[in-house]
């Protein structure tokens, strides 16, 4: 919960985040590049309680014989959208809980977030290589 000019905004803790949302489909192609994007992400800064948008690309390559699906993507992400979180931390977070269900290490997520304050912020973790 964060205070600005008298008025309260509420929201949620990282413990809301569902990674159980996410589930995988065994694919085995283990060099092919994926890619997968959306601008459809939100959360919460914890610091402001204003909300944050961004756009999110993951790539990878399913070297763990699994690929993301989507419509759990889309659940997993949604369960981002009244949680405090800050930017850098939300991808990490996403990074790792997908890390974890693909067993790859040739995973990166990239986010945009919309500019805020005069500032574009893009955050990258993890690595194809």
């Amino acid at each position: 919960m964060t205070k600005a000019e008298g008025k309260i905004f509420d929201f949620e803790g990282e413990d809301k985040i569902q990674p159980e949302f996410l589930e995988t489909f065994e694919f085995d192609s283990p060099n092919q590049y994926i890619s997968t994007e959306t601008n459809e992400f939100s959360a919460v800064c914890p610091f402001s309680g204003l909300p944050d948008l961004a756009y999110v690309k993951i790539e990878y390559y399913p070297e763990g014989g699994k690929c993301i699906e989507l419509k759990s993507l889309k659940y997993y992400f949604i369960s981002f959208r009244n949680v405090g979180i800050f930017q850098e931390s939300a991808t990490k977070r996403i990074h790792d809980d997908l890390k974890s269900v693909l067993n790859t290490n040739r995973l990166q997520v990239t986010t945009l977030y919309n500019t805020r304050g005069g500032f574009d912020t893009t955050c990258i973790e993890g690595s194809l290589g």
